[in-house]
């Protein structure tokens, strides 16, 4: 034991998501505890939760009360090592593998496009934060997302994160037919632990009207598929019942029995259109715990949609029956009104790990933050204020009543501390940065928010930093954010922006000159008049590019409070009839879009940031589909780009 004395209690309270208390009745340290306080308790660091934290205890002594922080301690379940990871079986029986389909099911929300580069991106996210397996997509839909799935099996799949060297199962998704399971894998089995996941509808609904097919015929698809893809050499093969919550009861259990005999190792049950009820989906899950013959040789997953707001609370309680694997997304994104959501579904089992019987998963939840972030910007799909765990107002406190308890106790109005999903507000040191803070400190600062970005994103980062400094006084935390956003969050860079110039008033039309910066160096300079000064910098960028679009979403918003506010810009565009793509299951085509953001003080070089943002992923897009088009000319193999829903 190594005794010391502790005078900054916020400090102890921010290490509250690394901390295993190990007294018998384990107390946190409240934040409004006097700083002249001797503070007393026990505690272990886990490396868990920080990998850069070596084993270390604690033991710190006090002359004066201290109350238990309720905040930490109900959401700071004690840490236990992740099982030996086996297909078919997990050692630990309270164990819950976590599996995530952000980019595959969470990609499919209208306007959630994601080049293959920024899905590697957030592939690697998902291993830091600590998800079993990345569902990375559906490589049959197109040879761009068998390409990304490609790269994530080879890059994610194989590289090992965090102080127990964790490596996820790379999955990739298939309908129960030879060429999707060979496209699946071909695309996973660079990985070290490679998955495929099939699926076929068994509701009496799907079986009649999509796929026409007597209930004899969809037993034994999915009996030949399930075998044939172990056949392949895949050591690990999931199974899904599409719309299982509406399929009969007996046939169920029939279906999963035999694609267990095949070869099943996972055995997924989708509320594909989120019609359960939290009571029936347990009931169905201990339903078919209890009647499946060969259950003890599969784990069963869930999927649940959030078309009735219930998918959390579904994934919830097919846990409390013996599922051993939820499929959520961060955010909860995904079709039509999303999916369960990963933070929510892990914070609850962590706050209530108790309750739910002792069950725990190997999230590291302290990364939950940063991947709301990126999902956020990489997808265009912002979280509303009020989304638990990682909306905005999510640890705001606004009532007066609500803000005198938080004052006097923060455990009054918070469950959970924000600092146990990474999200860090507190300065220990008072530092404020402003024009002439230097890199040492500004490093610092992105630290302490939780952003890892390498030498080259901090330079660059750093160049806009003290742009914004030498007009504002002093720059905040948000400020920060939305710099980081603009600046690392950005797709490949086909055009930049190089100079502007806007005159607009009431004496006449608006004009914008606008200089672009090629990706080989190249300068082009148009001009054009609009009805205002963003719509006329945007049609002298449509004449630089020449490239069809139409804008289908354009917002705005202050960062902070006060005139020298920072602006954030999103918009989505579309347009382009080369990418029109057709889904999967019914072959009809919808409308691609892609979106951007920005961020400045200036509201039209924001705009000009955000467009351009979107226009390179577009031309991006546009850029994988010609060339693939091109060689696949005259072959059978190319099918134009899809989407399916599970």
């Amino acid at each position: 034991m190594y005794t010391r004395e502790i005078l900054n209690p916020v400090t102890l309270s921010a290490m509250a998501s690394s901390i295993i208390l190990s007294s018998p009745k384990p107390l946190s340290i409240n934040p409004t505890t006097s700083r002249s306080q001797r503070l007393s308790i026990a505690f272990s660091i886990n490396p868990a939760r920080n990998p850069t934290l070596k084993p270390l205890t604690f033991s710190l002594s006090t002359t004066s009360p201290v109350k238990p922080h309720f905040s930490s301690i109900i959401c700071s379940a004690k840490s236990r090592a992740r099982p030996e990871y086996i297909p078919n079986r997990i050692p630990d029986p309270n164990y819950v593998r976590v599996f995530d389909t952000t980019l595959r099911d969470g990609e499919q929300s209208p306007g959630a496009t994601m080049t293959s580069a920024e899905k590697l991106v957030i592939a690697r996210q998902l291993s830091r934060l600590g998800v079993d397996i990345i569902e990375a997509g559906f490589p049959a839909s197109s040879p761009d997302d068998l390409d990304a799935v490609r790269s994530i099996a080879i890059d994610v799949g194989n590289n090992p994160v965090g102080y127990d060297g964790h490596i996820p199962v790379i999955c990739g998704l298939s309908r129960c037919n030879k060429r999707d399971i060979d496209a699946a894998w071909e695309a996973v089995k660079h990985a070290k632990r490679p998955r495929i996941h099939t699926f076929i509808a068994t509701s009496e609904i799907h079986m009649q009207h999509k796929l026409r097919k007597t209930k004899e015929e969809v037993v034994a698809i999915a009996r030949e598929m399930v075998a044939y893809a172990r056949s392949l050499g895949c050591p690990d093969v999931e199974f899904s019942p599409e719309d299982a919550g509406r399929s009969d009861r007996e046939f169920l259990f029939h279906i999963l029995e035999e694609v267990i005999k095949a070869g099943a190792t996972t055995l997924n049950i989708p509320d594909t259109v989120g019609y359960n009820l939290p009571g029936e989906f347990a009931n169905l899950i201990a339903d078919i715990k209890k009647n499946t013959k060969g259950i003890e040789n599969a784990i069963i997953s869930t999927h649940c949609q959030n078309d009735l707001g219930l998918a959390t609370a579904n994934t919830l309680g097919g846990v409390s029956a013996g599922a051993r694997q939820v499929e959520v997304t961060i955010n909860g994104i995904g079709e039509r009104a999303g999916n369960a959501s990963l933070e929510e579904v892990v914070l609850t089992i962590k706050c209530r790990q108790n309750e739910m019987g002792g069950v725990y998963t190997g999230i590291n939840t302290q990364q939950i933050m940063m991947s709301s972030k990126m999902v956020q910007e990489h997808s265009g799909l912002i979280v509303q204020p009020h989304k638990a765990i990682v909306g905005a107002n999510a640890f705001a406190h606004e009532s007066g009543i609500h803000q005198d308890g938080m004052l006097k106790y923060k455990g009054t109005y918070e469950i959970i501390s924000p600092e146990d999903i990474g999200l860090f507000r507190s300065n220990e040191y008072g530092i404020v940065l402003g024009k002439l803070s230097g890199r040492h400190a500004v490093k610092n600062k992105l630290i302490e928010l939780g952003y890892d970005i390498s030498e080259k994103e901090f330079e660059d980062f750093f160049k806009r930093y003290k742009e914004v400094a030498e007009k504002k006084k002093r720059v905040t935390d948000e400020d920060i954010e939305a710099l980081l956003s603009d600046e690392i969050f950005q797709p490949k860079v086909i055009w930049s922006l190089g100079e502007i110039q806007v005159t607009c008033g009431t004496l006449g039309l608006s004009t914008a000159t606008v200089k672009l910066i090629a990706l080989d160096g190249e300068e082009k300079i148009a001009c054009s008049v609009g009805t205002g000064p963003v719509d006329a910098a945007y049609k002298a960028i449509d004449s630089i590019i020449q490239v069809p679009t139409v804008l289908t979403e354009y917002s705005m918003n202050s960062v902070t409070q006060g005139i020298d506010a920072i602006a954030t810009t999103r918009v989505v565009i579309g347009g382009d009839s080369s990418i029109t793509p057709k889904h999967t299951l019914d072959g009809v085509t919808f409308n691609r879009t892609f979106s951007g953001s920005g961020a400045a003080m200036d509201i039209v070089v924001s705009s000009v940031r955000a467009y351009l943002s979107a226009l390179n992923k577009m031309l991006c897009f546009v850029t994988v589909v010609k060339v693939t088009r091109e060689s696949s000319e005259g072959s059978k193999t190319y099918q134009n780009i899809e989407q399916t829903s599970e």
